[in-house]
């Protein structure tokens, strides 16, 4: 007869559990939206590809940490790569989605002369998004070195994280308001946290230990 996993074995899977939970409560819940029904499929992708988009980020820096169970950190660097390009298409298809159903209205947003304050907020996610994609090229042609590169990518990451939350927050769409600020607020307390914990946490926990052990 198997035994039953202790709390610990089944720590991992319950993780990965309540993530891939959080993530996709929302796109189900869009998914049944009564908004749908009059909207072109263009517009229909636009919207699941900006709500894809934010759920991603609710993973993207806990693989950058290595925080994820059963994952090797070389394993981890590369779904955060695979992570960010997928963002990235995302954003393609957000953007390209909008366009074919309203080019006047897409073209006034990447203005900024659009008369709705939310797609202001999406153009600064968009820019910051184009920036860390500049950064990448710099890192590749060691251009940067890598402390000061880690440092503008943070700075970058979390201006994304908040521009898209506060754009997605404004928006009256197919996102049911609660999952939606669920997962906005997971998407931030995530980010915040591995920013915390990688850049002010650990070093000063590294500091002391070499002090300590220097004495």
């Amino acid at each position: 007869m198997a035994s039953r996993p202790t709390p610990k074995s089944a720590r991992p899977t319950l993780i990965w559990l309540a993530l891939l939970g959080a993530m996709t409560m929302p796109i189900i819940i869009a998914a049944f939206s009564p908004y749908l029904a009059y909207r072109d499929p263009a517009y229909i992708i636009a919207g699941f590809a900006g709500i894809i988009c934010l759920a991603l980020f609710l993973i993207q820096p806990l693989f950058a940490a290595g925080y994820l169970p059963g994952l090797h950190p070389m394993g981890a660097r590369r779904w955060h790569r695979g992570i960010g390009s997928a963002i990235f298409l995302c954003v393609v298809l957000h953007i390209g989605g909008l366009y074919i159903t309203s080019p006047p209205d897409t073209l006034d947003a990447l203005m900024l002369v659009a008369p709705t304050p939310f797609s202001v907020y999406g153009v600064l996610a968009t820019l910051g998004l184009l920036l860390t994609a500049l950064l990448l090229i710099l890192r590749r042609k060691r251009t940067l070195r890598y402390p000061l590169w880690r440092m503008l990518h943070n700075v970058l990451a979390l201006g994304i994280v908040g521009a898209t939350i506060i754009h997605a927050l404004q928006i009256q769409g197919t996102m049911g308001p609660i999952s939606k600020w669920l997962l906005c607020g997971a998407v931030l307390v995530v980010t915040c946290a591995t920013l915390l914990d990688q850049r002010l946490i650990r070093p000063s926990r590294a500091r002391r230990h070499a002090l300590n052990h220097n004495n």
